[in-house]
């Protein structure tokens, strides 16, 4: 008798992606970019896409979204295509996901489902896994009367009273209430522990720059092409999620620490944003901040917009902040076009620098504009007395040096830029030196 192996991986699951192309929604970009961008979210998922199509919108539909002719027209198309999934690029009340789901007899997925489902995927850390799980169940909490179909409202009991499929949702929406609030416990340890370790860079006298970006502009490839990191890269949406920080080196030597943060995207799901509102805290306390745009894509100066609403969401005033912007992927743009570029660069506000991540192109560039936003400070004039090597050697480590005399008594001078942190601790560290200007 031959033996059938036992397949374990469950089928792929193939999935029909819709964009409902509302008329009053105000957007810079176009129906079919949106739907594309819908299309990627999903083959993160690992789905198969059998079709994907713009559903454009007259008007709202309550209790589908859709109208009656097209909510049959793609009822249709699942059972032509054996679909398993419908993906529908938009945010979608707990009623309309339960009529749809009814009506096309396959499972529907609205955009905020979609990313959490990414979300929860991609998440490694414990701090990420918390977020994540916390923003998940912020996210079903409301649809419970989806969650709990198979739970029937018996009759039974005393007069009108309600069976035992009432009291389920009742006792799982206080569980569900319960685990919220030890989530929301957990998360606050782990803010504490992260201000702490903040609290520890800070001492050290270290710019922090972080990367901002919208996902896939290549935020991950940048960061290891300047640190050497062997973060996660691919062409895929949400590759990384978790944050990430490693030892920087500027031109003259000089270290910083530089952080690799989620990436944003268009309507980012507000759950999303309050739980990963402590992982993008890096941002609102880094010295720079980079802002990678993918500047071959058609859709940059709207992704550029979104980064720009999100950060505004978290509080971080760009107006008052040190920002770079970064376009990468130069090298996927021909020479008439990447001439136009530089023009833009030359002029742009915040200024910006072209680079491409993945041949190095640039970063050379990037790496002196990001020193010459750090040293914005004033030179300060330090006298080192003869025989503390230890304190010039400190000073370039942490400083930059911008003029070294030597002195008649075997002392030395120098001009050098520190940052507020590291000025006070050479003062601790080294209190024979004499510090002036600044």
């Amino acid at each position: 008798m031959t033996s059938k192996l036992i397949e374990r991986e469950a089928p792929p699951q193939r999935a029909i992606v819709i964009h409902p192309d509302r008329e009053e929604r105000a957007s810079s970009r176009t129906a079919a970019a949106r739907l594309e961008e819908a299309v990627g979210l999903a083959l993160a998922l690992d789905l198969v896409i059998a079709d994907r199509r713009i559903a454009p919108l007259r008007r709202l539909t309550p209790a589908t979204l859709f109208g009656k002719g097209k909510t049959a027209e793609v009822g249709e198309l699942v059972e032509a295509l054996e679909a398993d999934v419908v993906v529908v690029d938009d945010s979608l009340t707990p009623v309309q996901q339960r009529n749809l789901e009814r009506a096309w007899k396959a499972k529907v997925i609205d955009r905020t489902g979609l990313i959490l489902e990414i979300f929860a995927r991609r998440a490694r850390t414990r701090e990420g896994r918390l977020q994540v799980e916390l923003a998940r169940l912020s996210y079903e909490r409301s649809r419970l009367v989806r969650t709990w179909t198979h739970l029937e409202r018996q009759r039974g009991g005393f007069g009108v009273m309600g069976g035992p499929g009432e009291t389920q949702i009742e006792t799982d929406r206080r569980l569900l209430a319960e685990k919220i609030g030890k989530l929301k416990r957990d998360l606050v340890e782990v803010r504490r522990t992260r201000t702490l370790q903040r609290g520890a860079r800070q001492r050290h006298p270290y710019p922090a720059v972080a990367l901002v970006g919208y996902t896939n502009a290549g935020k991950s490839t940048l960061f290891n092409r300047l640190t050497s990191a062997e973060v996660v890269a691919q062409d895929m949406l949400f590759a990384t999620l978790d944050p990430t920080l490693r030892m920087l080196k500027l031109p003259d030597g000089r270290p910083a620490i530089l952080s690799d943060t989620v990436g944003f995207i268009s309507d980012l799901p507000h759950e999303l944003v309050e739980a990963f509102r402590a992982t993008l805290e890096e941002v609102k306390e880094a010295d720079v901040i980079l802002h990678v745009r993918d500047i071959a894509s058609e859709e940059t100066d709207a992704q550029a917009k979104d980064v720009r609403k999100v950060l505004e969401r978290l509080g971080v005033d760009i107006e008052d902040r040190n920002v770079l912007e970064v376009w990468n992927k130069i090298d996927q743009v021909g020479p008439d076009e990447r001439a136009l570029l530089e023009g833009d660069a030359r002029r742009a506000h915040p200024a910006a620098v072209l680079v491409s991540a993945q041949t190095g192109e640039g970063c050379a560039a990037l790496l002196e504009a990001v020193a010459g936003l750090v040293d914005e400070a004033p030179p300060v004039e330090a006298h080192v007395p003869a025989g503390e090597g230890a304190a010039i050697a400190w000073l370039y480590r942490h400083g930059r040096v911008i003029e070294r005399e030597p002195e008649e008594d075997g002392g030395v001078r120098l001009a050098v830029r520190l940052t507020p942190q590291a000025l006070g601790q050479f003062e601790q560290l080294f209190p024979a030196a004499e510090l002036r200007g600044g």
